[in-house]
């Protein structure tokens, strides 16, 4: 079950895209993925369409339809939001931050990074143990 705040904070993300009731067109599908029969026979899954965008998003996250029906109404919000340019998704930034991974560091950067990585090796070799005479 989703929670009263929740709601109200998905409420608050549709008016923040002008996303309005009245523009929503809802059909509720069969759902899709793990789960067997049950999933599989039961049309718990939510479409959404906003027809002034033509924006369509299928959710079936969840064996609840109501709480389908929530987050089908933040994924279009968060859609209409991003393709504004007035929010980044959050899937959007986490694919940013891989691709910084990613990345090839500079002379400089590798440079001191092997230094520091020397000096705390030094650290760790005062660590062991002492070796016995004669060993």
């Amino acid at each position: 079950m989703i929670s009263p705040e929740k709601i109200e904070s998905i409420r608050r993300l549709m008016a923040e895209a002008h996303v309005y009731e009245d523009d929503l067109e809802e059909s509720f599908v069969l759902g899709s993925g793990p789960g067997g029969q049950k999933t599989n026979k039961t049309s718990s899954a939510v479409r959404l369409l906003h027809v002034p965008s033509a924006i369509s998003v299928k959710v079936g996250e969840t064996r609840s339809r109501e709480t389908n029906r929530w987050l089908a109404r933040r994924a279009i919000a968060e859609q209409i939001l991003e393709r504004d340019g007035q929010r980044k998704s959050a899937a959007k930034a986490a694919r940013e931050k891989i691709r910084r991974q990613k990345r090839r560091r500079s002379r400089r950067q590798k440079e001191k990074m092997l230094k520091e990585k020397h000096a705390r090796s030094e650290i760790k070799a005062l660590r062991r143990a002492v070796a016995e005479p004669g060993e």
